[in-house]
């Protein structure tokens, strides 16, 4: 057995404290912001929270909780995020298992087309006329229909999907399989780990997504938990402008948009789902980033 030299102690001890220092680095904003959420709004005014809450309140989850506002934006982003996902996976899925054959006619051409869609677009404002031809402003689905694909994701499965041994295919077509059913039971059960991938990654930008909700919808029932938190942010930037008379007037709904404890326990409250489900895909995540990244 070998002995470990003083070098090799002094590099492991600098490797510690720097993962120490990364560790504290990303950890401490989050663990702050759920101290200044479990800290009294009263109290968070006078600042010097830092480390644990100085008079621990659960009011500010109570009055988050209990705004309708917020939790209609809930259900909206919770909705959209258990719709769009899975039916993501399933679009991407059926453009890459045909477009990773290398003896599809026009395959490459196909390819290519996608492809430019990546570095070249009409903007915002064609973006929009196009939503409004397709009588989507304004509904659920502009949310939905729009990001049925993604093209960075159909390349990861496609490249995946051809790491697949072509053995595969042919002894299922030998046994009187068509596409389809390769496509189900074998494609499907094989690519779980890259498909387990884009659906974390879809999920999370469904769940983080708040431009489109602001753009595009205007009815009060669609908008979605972070165009709601957005609001709320706006208004605390601006509450300094508010006369003092219309704050005396509005100070109990000033109060909700204007704390630091109420601000940080409804970015708790749309964090938290969205990380709960990362353990769960975590054994998918390292494989299906690093292999179906090969010859991308």
């Amino acid at each position: 057995m070998r002995t470990r030299s003083s070098g090799d102690i002094v590099f492991a001890w600098v490797v510690y404290v720097f993962l120490l220092l990364v560790f504290i680095a990303t950890f401490y904003p989050f663990w702050n912001i759920l101290v200044l959420s479990l800290n009294s709004a009263e109290d968070t005014i006078l600042g010097g929270v830092y480390f644990w809450p100085r008079v621990f309140s659960l009011t500010s989850y109570a009055q988050i909780l209990g705004d309708q506002e917020i939790i209609n934006g809930v259900k909206v982003t919770l909705a959209r995020t258990l719709i769009g996902t899975p039916l993501a996976v399933l679009v991407i899925s059926l453009l890459s298992y045909p477009l990773s054959k290398r003896d599809l006619v026009g395959g490459k051409f196909i390819t290519l087309f996608f492809i430019f869609t990546m570095y070249f677009g009409g903007g915002l404002i064609p973006y929009y006329m196009i939503l409004k031809s397709l009588h989507l402003i304004d509904t659920f689905w502009v949310y939905i229909a729009p990001g049925l694909m993604n093209v960075f994701f159909m390349i990861l499965v496609r490249t995946f999907i051809q790491q697949l041994p072509g053995e595969l295919d042919e002894s299922a077509k030998m046994d009187g399989a068509n596409d389809l059913q390769i496509f189900v039971k074998i494609v499907l059960p094989l690519t779980t780990p890259v498909l387990a991938t884009i659906g974390l990654f879809t999920a999370i930008g469904h769940w983080n997504s708040w431009f489109d909700s602001y753009v595009f919808t205007y009815k009060p029932e669609l908008k979605t938990l972070q165009a709601v938190l957005v609001k709320i942010l706006n208004q605390y930037q601006t509450s300094s402008m508010v006369s003092d008379a219309q704050q005396m007037a509005d100070s109990a709904k000033r109060l909700a948009v204007s704390s630091d404890s109420i601000r940080m326990a409804a970015t708790i409250v749309a964090t938290v789902p969205i990380v709960i489900v990362y353990p769960f895909l975590q054994k998918y995540f390292v494989k299906g980033m690093t292999v179906g990244a090969v010859k991308a």
